[in-house]
């Protein structure tokens, strides 16, 4: 028998126990120098084991799920040249010529060494052609998964099923669109998207769960239980509520946190509106405006977070001009007015028009152009209450800055605590532009602003 030798893992920097994701090749398949054998795909990155030199696989030393590391043994190949079927085949005899009716005996020795080789002959037939004068290899069957496997488990690897899960899709709706039907999270996306859109890939949306395969909404009867009453949504919390359904399900959310130091900012703004409670038409600084202010001056150090994705999904549009929106609450609902320019505008002229907007939300007398063309958003709480909390990014935006009530709390100055007004910031982020490095980075930067706003003037 000829030799055989290991297909090994290679170098494949620092990662260490990734697992096979997908069996490129088969017992009995003749590849070429540096064609994948598996594929393994770790929380980053996919890529494939290539075969070291050319030959024919004898025996694959892994399957589907099992962890490798660089050196591990993947498959026993045959190497070309040691009378594989990767080498011309020898010329067989030729035989008699076959009579008109097939004999009842078994064939001869002769006949029965220049037959196929039984891996060779998938036609079902015992026995060769007896005018074939060499043997052929059959062309390859089309692997049927939905007949070899009724009860299958769909084709993705478990980064794409953890990502359907958190989306409550059904796998077996999904069309893959990758090599062999495997699914990807782009494949996943465009299933929802046409979910959202009304319509589900080759039916109507299922019942109850709006095509992502969920449980049907609960019908109960609550007069059952005690008094009840019914109250219509307002328009305002239809419209929304959609939104934030639709964002919620298409954006993969991640929430930073982080803690700024206000001591000094609310002194001053506190100050300030002592100088201008006199004055005619005096402005009443919020903590929002200068929140705002720090906003622009991150968005400018890190543009990623003043971006859209494009339509298609592989496109960032990186936005030149900086309007922020905020979080209104109103008797009716949420709305997001959006201050324009902030760039451009002081403290004081912010917190003037954010006033002005505020008064007209809760009037119901907002525009559509004044609740357009933001580029962030901030949602405060903090005039209410609460520690930390996840908002949702206000699609095509990318970011939301969720602020919480401030406090007093010990912060350690190297020598001794010191008490110090810190106010709590949540960041939640579309994980598909923006990765958690990014989001800390801007969340910090945003907290020393705060604490220091001379910082944005460098």
């Amino acid at each position: 028998m000829a030799d055989l030798k290991e297909a090994r893992v290679p170098d494949i920097g620092d990662y260490d126990g990734v697992p096979v994701i997908e069996l490129l090749v088969a017992v009995g398949d003749t590849v070429s120098q540096d064609q994948g054998l598996v594929t393994l795909e770790s929380d980053k990155a996919t890529m494939e084991v290539p075969a070291p030199f050319a030959g024919v696989v004898r025996e694959i030393k892994v399957k589907v799920g099992d962890d490798l590391s660089e050196g591990s043994v993947v498959a026993l190949i045959e190497p070309a040249g040691n009378g594989t079927q990767a080498e011309a085949p020898a010329p067989a005899p030729t035989p008699a010529p076959a009579p008109d009716k097939a004999p009842d005996k078994a064939p001869d020795k002769a006949e029965a060494d220049s037959a196929p080789a039984p891996s060779e002959r998938r036609d079902g037939h015992g026995g060769g052609d007896a005018a074939q004068s060499t043997p052929t290899k059959s062309p390859p069957v089309a692997f049927n998964a939905d007949e070899l496997l009724p009860d299958k488990v769909p084709y993705a690897s478990p980064a794409v099923r953890l990502f359907a899960r958190e989306l409550g899709v059904d796998l077996s709706q999904v069309t893959g669109s990758e090599r062999g039907g495997r699914i990807g999270k782009d494949d996943v996306q465009k299933f929802v998207k046409s979910v959202m859109s009304g319509a589900v890939p080759g039916g109507a949306p299922a019942a109850g769960g709006g095509g992502l395969n969920l449980l049907p909404w609960p019908k109960v009867d609550f007069s059952k239980f005690g008094e009840t009453e019914s109250k219509p949504l307002s328009r305002i919390k239809k419209l929304s509520g959609a939104n934030l359904a639709r964002n919620w399900a298409m954006i993969p959310h991640v929430t930073q946190h982080d803690d700024a130091d206000i001591t000094d900012l609310e002194d001053l703004r506190v100050t300030l509106n002592k100088e201008n409670e006199k004055a005619k038409n005096g402005v009443k600084l919020t903590m929002l405006a200068f929140l705002m202010k720090a906003a622009v001056a991150a968005l400018q150090k890190y543009p990623e977070f003043n971006a859209s994705l494009d339509a298609s999904g592989e496109n960032l549009v990186l936005k030149k001009y900086f309007h922020i929106g905020f979080a209104a609450d109103t008797p009716n609902g949420l709305v997001v007015p959006v201050v324009r320019d902030c760039d451009k505008k002081g403290v004081m002229q912010i917190a003037q028009e954010t006033g002005e907007l505020a008064k007209k939300a809760r009037d119901g007398k907002l525009g559509p152009a004044e609740m357009s063309g933001g580029c962030f958003s901030i949602s405060s709480l903090g005039g209410i209450g609460g520690t930390s909390f996840t908002p949702i990014v206000n699609a095509p935006e990318v970011a939301i800055l969720g602020v919480s009530k401030s406090s007093i709390k010990p912060v350690w100055d190297g020598k001794a605590f010191q008490p110090r007004l810190m106010l709590p910031l949540s960041l939640s982020y579309d994980h598909r532009v923006i990765d958690g490095a990014s989001a800390a980075r801007f969340t910090a930067y945003l907290a020393a602003l705060m604490a220091d706003l001379r910082r944005g003037l460098l």
